[in-house]
């Protein structure tokens, strides 16, 4: 960290920066902020949650820069015309980016848990966050969503934790490629598909995340991650049934709202009853056990802490039931992820109304086959997708790819896709097709209002 200089969030609204800006007000620093959010109105119980902390807010117009010592702190996808950055060149302000900012603290801790992949990062940090926490060793958690466990009334938006103690628990980001400024203890990866790179850069970036840890901790069930342990140091592996891994789950016993299993591990088996679903996230619990036990955590301890894990908020959340009809809000937005939700969704009856908003036109251009095949592939036959516009704040983009060419495209594979268009027109879309005993996904990442439209939702159904 960057001694006692005042640091200024632009952007500081979002889910990677937000903890981070948390973190450092916790530590003693003096930390201000703007964000488009707040300027457009959206969100804004976030932003006074923000300043009840002691954090200034600002407009987005460079008001907020108004010394050469702020640190200013912006994420990758800040453009250099944003008023802030134009007032922080003018007057001399240091610049870093948040992944140059976390990996400094990170770095810098006498533990560190690195946890890595394209899918499952939150909740596997989660996951670690309240095993440590359970077992008092007074972790310091960045993560890049809510995790329901430390939520209280004076913490709605508990992303992140701060602990005494050496440990530090962070995600760690590849889209970016800011993973290379990470130097873990401890690093855990779940999974590594194609999203934001390349395949071959994706294996560069994580074969030197896995070399530079202590130890690693690795996913059989993954080939990608399964690939990495002739670059580890040291390592566990866990898997869903290979003989061959260190952690491994049987007996398992998969319910709506839940999941059970064993874990079997250093000639142990321990029991689990996690009150979140689906066999991804049976994966995130033995990734968390055994980057725990690398720790000094024993199995009995982590798997006991695992049966009160309360989740991450926005995964596979169930916001409410009304008329047979259930209504449920999920971050996934790439492929995997997507594919994980669906396949856990499809273990129990009911038919599913997927409404998808691609995370932006950049992701969905990149990854438009990718989206298309997912869905043509998971959705079953009497499942109905529902595509609206790309999640869209301003700046300059690429809009060639839009919702219509993934909602043809899923269609001509001969399942059932709509483009109404905005947002507005596919609730409207969506609530036009719902009947009983239906199950309805709001589904899509990098928009808070997502939540507060699937509320919507269900009040609409109730009526």
């Amino acid at each position: 960290m960057i001694g006692d200089r005042p640091y200024f969030f632009c952007g500081i609204g979002g889910s990677g920066m937000l903890p981070l800006a948390l973190i450092l007000k916790a530590q003693g620093q003096t930390v201000a902020g703007s964000d488009r959010a707040l300027d457009q109105g959206r969100t804004p119980e976030k932003f006074d949650f923000l300043k009840k902390q002691g954090i200034a807010m600002f407009p987005q117009d460079g008001s907020g820069i108004t010394r050469s010592d702020q640190i200013v702190v912006v994420s990758a996808a800040v453009e250099q015309t944003v008023p802030d950055v134009k007032a922080a060149c003018e007057r001399g302000c240091k610049i870093v980016t948040r992944a140059e900012l976390l990996a400094q603290l990170f770095n810098a801790a006498e533990t560190s848990i690195g946890v890595a992949g394209t899918s499952g990062k939150s909740t596997a940090t989660g996951m670690i966050g309240w095993i440590l926490r359970e077992a008092g060793r007074d972790p310091t958690v960045m993560n890049g969503a809510v995790m329901k466990n430390f939520l209280t009334a004076e913490q709605p938006f508990a992303s992140a934790l701060v602990g005494a103690s050496g440990l530090f628990v962070s995600e760690v980001d590849e889209s970016d490629g800011s993973i290379a400024r990470y130097r873990p203890a401890i690093a855990l990866v779940n999974n590594i598909s194609r999203d934001h790179k390349t395949m071959d850069e994706l294996r560069l970036l994580f074969r030197d995340f896995v070399a530079k840890a202590d130890m690693a901790v690795l996913n059989l069930d993954n080939a990608e991650s399964a690939a990495l342990q002739p670059f580890a140091k040291v390592r566990l592996t866990y898997s869903l049934g290979s003989v061959r891994a260190d952690y491994r789950a049987a007996d398992i016993e998969l319910e709506p709202d839940g999941v059970a299993f064993t874990v079997q591990a250093l000639q142990k088996n321990v029991s689990v009853k996690l009150n979140v679903p689906g066999r991804h996230n049976i994966a995130n619990a033995l990734a968390a056990i055994a980057a725990a036990h690398a720790a000094g955590v024993s199995i009995e301890q982590s798997c006991a802490a695992l049966g009160r894990f309360a989740g991450i908020r926005r995964r596979l959340e169930v916001v409410g039931r009304a008329n047979a009809i259930t209504v449920i809000d999920d971050f996934a937005h790439n492929p995997d992820k997507i594919a994980a939700t669906l396949d856990t969704l499809h273990e129990f009856p009911g038919r599913l109304l997927v409404l998808f908003q691609p995370h932006g036109y950049g992701p969905l251009k990149n990854m438009k086959d990718e989206f298309i095949a997912g869905f043509a592939e998971k959705l079953a036959a009497q499942d109905v997708l529902i595509v609206s516009e790309p999640v869209y704040f301003g700046g300059t983009t690429d809009k060639s790819v839009g919702s219509a060419d993934i909602a043809n495209g899923v269609a001509g594979h001969g399942r059932t896709a709509f483009a109404p268009g905005d947002r507005g027109e596919s609730g409207t879309k969506l609530l036009d097709l719902v009947r009983r005993g239906d199950r309805i996904v709001i589904m899509g990442a990098r928009d808070d209002t997502l939540s507060a439209f699937a509320r919507e939702i269900l009040r609409a159904i109730e009526k």
